[in-house]
């Protein structure tokens, strides 16, 4: 059984920082890329990085570039997301989800969420004013 579950969301004060963590299982690892995405109320579901967990190569989309740091822990089979200088319309429920990649090296572009094989469960992450 294919399993993916983000976590550590929660509620953080403008200009705060969460780890937001992803843990996948049922599947191999280092045939994938592991995507973040996140959904705010009454918006479409936004790709926001990812990263290749065979070469480790990374892809920022350009809203959260130098705020957000991808990485991961193949051996855990993990993905973290940093998020930092958060802002309120950073609030979302943040999702990572798993997708073969169209060309290596590297996991770019983010596909759409038509393009992912397997989605997470997410975690609500909420910035203050």
């Amino acid at each position: 059984e294919v399993q993916l579950q983000a976590s550590g969301g929660g509620l953080v004060q403008s200009g705060g920082s969460l780890r937001l963590s992803c843990v996948a299982s049922g599947f191999t690892f280092d045939d994938y890329a592991i995507g973040w995405f996140r959904q705010a109320p009454g918006k479409e579901r936004e790709g926001l990085s990812c990263i290749n967990n065979s070469d480790g190569r990374t892809t920022y989309a350009d809203s959260v570039k130098g705020r957000f740091s991808i990485s991961s822990d193949n051996d855990k089979n993990m993905v973290y997301l940093q998020i930092n200088s958060l802002k309120p319309e950073d609030t979302a429920v943040y999702y990572c989800a798993a997708y073969v990649p169209m060309q290596e090296p590297g996991c770019g572009p983010i596909p759409s969420r038509y393009g992912i094989d397997y989605w997470g469960k997410g975690t609500l992450v909420t910035v203050s004013s």
